[in-house]
């Protein structure tokens, strides 16, 4: 059976379809993501973890800190720079600066003691709004991003230049900071919706803009741009998605979209939406382990309802629902099990559709149930189980059916 044969395909199409599109990931997880008001910046142990299983579901490069925040961002962040060198990790790290040498000189110290090139990620903020709060002018930020630059490029590090709420920034002051960068040696752009302003049409227009600037000056193949989202109007997801489709080199995101305010993209929905739409991705089946650790490393909850990962994503107690995936499930056919009530194939990214019992079940729901314990699936104790949750207005817990059975036997 080929998967035309069952499924018809409304989404392949020109806008639908990444298959073939490179694009590299950037994880903002320990660095904007532990920004978020409501969260904890993780034990060192945890943080090696993170970035070990980054590296294993193909993430190409993360922001190990601000070093130049106070001594634990720097000891942090040059532990983790150490670990990639003495574990021979695939991932690169990246560190965030402010256009200060304050900043920049911790980050070429890191470098330099542990032989790798670590690259800096230095923002400026560039939008009207922000140069009249702080009553900067265009040759200040020029200067700013000249001076950067030439020290980085000079300490023999990437620099890669932030232009802070980019997508609210004038094109001709984003022309001559761009210029200035490429000028002095920059190797990347990173365009930043800072406080989650744009729109999928805005980040196209932005995007293509810098591609088209980057022509015009003759450098597209040494200078590369990143797309760097957050998702205050829920739309951080579909951005970076655009931002691929319209020719970004990499974009940003960090485990479970924590980050300031209302969080960053979710880097691991981009991989699986990446994973669904063709791109060239490995195993994601260490994806789950990974977005459970940052949960508890960083107390955050993941809601119920979040996409793949939430608790709720595979199961369902609904009679039709669960009548499908079972027969499915008879037929032998785990593939067939996996999509027909599933958008996502659960078990590409280590987990599998989960059958419950609720107020909503049929007695197909319950009999699978029980013959997924290898517990005999008798018509007095079917029925037993079906009118107590027919009592509920709620799915019933594993014990709570576990009691019935117990009840049943003695």
């Amino acid at each position: 059976m080929n998967e035309q044969d069952v499924i018809f395909d409304w989404n392949k199409g020109k806008t639908g379809d990444l298959a073939g599109i490179p694009v590299r990931l950037h994880d903002e997880t320990l660095r904007d993501g532990i920004q978020s008001p409501s969260i904890r910046d993780p034990e060192r142990d945890a943080k090696h973890r993170i970035v070990r299983l980054l590296d294993k579901v193909g993430v190409h490069t993360t922001d190990v800190g601000l070093p130049g925040a106070g001594p634990r961002a720097y000891g942090d962040s040059l532990a983790i720079v150490q670990q990639m060198v003495d574990e021979d990790l695939n991932i690169r790290p990246t560190c965030a600066a402010r256009t200060h040498p304050n900043d920049l000189r911790p980050i070429l110290e890191i470098s330099e003691k542990t032989g790798m090139p670590v690259e800096v990620m230095a923002f400026l903020g560039s939008s009207p709004i922000r140069m009249y709060a702080e009553a900067w002018d265009e040759n200040k930020l020029e200067d700013l991003t000249r001076t950067s630059t030439r020290m980085c490029v000079d300490g023999g590090v990437p620099f890669s230049f932030v232009t802070e709420d980019t997508i609210r920034s004038h094109p001709d002051t984003l022309r001559r900071l761009f210029e200035a960068a490429i000028e002095e040696g920059a190797s990347c752009l990173i365009l930043c919706d800072t406080v989650g302003h744009a729109t999928p049409q805005g980040v196209r227009a932005l995007v293509r803009w810098t591609l088209d600037l980057l022509k015009e000056h003759g450098v597209q193949d040494r200078v590369t741009v990143d797309w760097h989202g957050h998702n205050d109007r829920g739309l951080s997801l579909i951005n970076t998605l655009a931002a691929i489709e319209a020719g970004c080199d990499r974009v940003h995101g960090t485990i479970l979209g924590i980050g300031e305010r209302v969080g960053n993209t979710s880097i691991d929905q981009v991989l699986v939406n990446l994973k669904l739409m063709g791109g060239d991705l490995g195993d994601l089946s260490d994806l789950g382990e990974l977005v459970q650790l940052v949960s508890k490393a960083c107390d955050v909850n993941i809601p119920n309802s979040y996409p793949v990962f939430g608790e709720d994503a595979f199961k369902t107690g609904t009679g039709v629902h669960a009548a499908a995936v079972i027969k499915a499930k008879k037929k032998g056919d785990d593939w067939l099990a996996d999509r027909i009530y599933s958008g996502v194939p659960a078990g590409w990214f280590g987990l599998h559709q989960e059958i419950a019992i609720g107020h909503q079940s049929g007695l197909s729901n319950i009999r699978f149930w029980l013959e997924q314990r290898k517990i005999e699936a008798t018509e007095s104790l079917v029925t037993a189980i079906f009118d107590h949750a027919k009592t509920t207005n709620r799915l019933l817990e594993s014990h709570e059916v576990t009691a019935i059975v117990e009840a049943h036997r003695s």
